[in-house]
């Protein structure tokens, strides 16, 4: 179907959507309805039936989607059948963790190499190097890359950010607790453990003060 311009709100809420249809066991029936897949994510039927409605036109009336269909609409519309390349800056922990993460595939994204200060001279195991922060304007251009991660210390986000930009750098995750300034034409997407961890703890809390 035709690609409709989406807002950021529906683009955060698909990806559970799809997440959900792929838990799904096997053997139950191929169809799903926005009521059902609202249920059982605790969410608004309304809501649910727009979101679907912007990604896919194979909803049948009383009968839902075709799963399997479904599941490759959303996946064609988030992009993840097309692979994108990208590169990280900051081989520390987390860095090398993300570097190594095999799941990126599923979702149309590979991570080409990480950049480092102090680079390591031995690859991953999976074979992706670490190389030297000199060689990151040459890399880029090389392999055409339009995304870079960013899991530097704070202290250091906003410089290695300008240099991605610098780069030709066009979308940015960022996984430093910093806000980036960027030109209009960038796409940031931040996240922020600190936020994630201030829901969890409020959710926790309230749940003691019901049981008490």
């Amino acid at each position: 179907m035709h690609k409709k311009e989406i807002s950021k709100a529906v683009l955060k809420r698909l990806p559970g959507y799809l997440n959900y249809l792929k838990s799904m066991p096997q053997g139950g029936s191929p169809y799903i309805s926005a009521t059902a897949l609202a249920n059982a994510l605790g969410m608004g039927e309304v809501q649910v039936r727009k979101d679907l409605a912007m990604v896919s036109d194979g909803g049948r009336p009383k009968v839902g989607y075709l799963r399997e269909n479904l599941m490759e609409d959303i996946s064609q519309f988030l992009g993840y059948d097309n692979t994108t390349d990208a590169v990280l800056v900051g081989a520390g922990k987390l860095g090398q963790a993300l570097l190594g993460y095999v799941g990126f595939e599923a979702y149309g994204l590979n991570v080409l190499a990480a950049f480092d200060v102090d680079p390591q001279t031995e690859a991953t195991d999976e074979g992706k190097p670490i190389l030297p922060m000199e060689k990151l304007e040459s890399f880029c251009a090389e392999n055409q890359v339009l995304m870079g991660i960013i899991t530097v210390p704070a202290p250091f986000a906003q410089q290695v950010c300008d240099q991605l930009i610098r780069c030709g750098i066009k979308a940015i995750w960022n996984f430093a607790p910093v806000h980036l300034d960027v030109r209009e034409n960038i796409l940031v997407q931040n996240e922020n453990m600190a936020t994630s961890l201030a829901v969890l703890s409020m959710h926790l809390q309230a749940h003691i003060k019901e049981n008490k």
